[in-house]
């Protein structure tokens, strides 16, 4: 399955990899709606991590981006939401798993850990992997709370 919509959202640590991540995902013809921020000065990563979040919960979006400095913040925001699976990747090998494994449908990047080619590379992995079900969607089914 290819993905057609991501939402993406950073705070001011994760805007500097930003438009470099949505012009990699409109290169690869995907549509990405853009929640900011769109400089440097300092925000609140929630205000930013939430519309993102609701786009994915809702299925206005397929996926999500999130970058902020260690990716902890918007993670922990983004997994707030009861049908988003926000995974903090750091490296292409985790970001692959995350989807394979933990279905995950956000990928949260912390930019200050990573370089910006890492960044790309692991937003590529979390695209080209898929959820491999079976014993994993038993495991995924007991994450929500009822």
């Amino acid at each position: 399955m290819s993905t057609r919509s991501i939402s993406i959202g950073c705070d001011h640590a994760g805007f500097p990899y930003k438009d470099r991540i949505k012009n990699l995902l409109m290169a690869r013809g995907i549509e990405v709606v853009d929640y900011g921020t769109n400089s440097l000065d300092s925000v609140d990563y929630p205000d930013f991590v939430h519309p993102v979040a609701n786009d994915v919960e809702t299925g206005k979006a397929e996926l999500g981006v999130l970058l902020c400095g260690s990716g902890n913040g918007v993670a922990i925001t983004a997994n707030k939401h009861q049908e988003v699976r926000a995974a903090l990747c750091w490296i292409e090998e985790i970001a692959a798993l995350a989807r394979q494994h933990n279905d995950a449908n956000i990928v949260c990047i912390p930019v200050r850990f990573t370089t910006p080619e890492q960044a790309d590379a692991i937003v590529n992995a979390f695209l080209n992997a898929t959820f491999e079900g079976g014993r994993h969607a038993t495991r995924v089914g007991k994450i929500a709370c009822m």
